[in-house]
């Protein structure tokens, strides 16, 4: 989170396994919890924003590929993506 970034409270109820994994991090890296949780979700958003990239970027490469084995490998890859493996 940006330091000029407005904070928001929010109020999230979270598995008591998690909450113990969020403190343990928390006091390895002494900071607190929250920053902690904050880093974890932006660390999340970031992963999915990539993840979200890296397949339009392989749906762009099958529309443009002329190879039909190169096809087939952009086809299994993006459906793996999608339905897992």
């Amino acid at each position: 989170m940006a330091e000029t970034e407005k904070a928001v409270r929010q109020s999230v109820s979270i598995p008591s396994s998690v909450a113990r994994r969020v403190q343990a991090l928390a006091r390895r890296r002494r900071t607190s919890a929250s920053r902690v949780i904050v880093e974890l979700i932006e660390t999340g958003l970031d992963a999915r924003e990539q993840e979200k990239r890296r397949f339009f970027d392989l749906a762009d490469r099958l529309a443009n590929s002329s190879d039909s084995s190169e096809q087939k490998r952009l086809k299994e890859e993006l459906a793996k993506m999608t339905f897992g493996d």
